[in-house]
């Protein structure tokens, strides 16, 4: 079973993050993905990170991806 976004409204987009050489693909809700990206330009605790718009349908969603999205 394909877990809910936590925003419905907005678009789900495809996260990928390298970590020690692997990378790892997850849907994310936009806004939950850019403030990923955001604290990983201040803290850099993985290797890499990319956005894309497509490609989402078999991905699992980003685990905790609510705690982005709190204050």
């Amino acid at each position: 079973m394909r877990r809910v976004s936590p925003l419905p409204d907005e678009p789900d987009v495809r996260l990928s993050i390298s970590l020690h050489g692997t990378w790892f693909d997850f849907a994310a809700c936009t806004t939950a993905a850019l403030l990923f990206v955001q604290e990983h330009e201040q803290r850099h605790y993985v290797e890499a990170v990319s956005v894309a718009a497509s490609g989402t349908a078999d991905l699992p969603r980003l685990p905790n991806e609510r705690l982005y999205l709190e204050p």
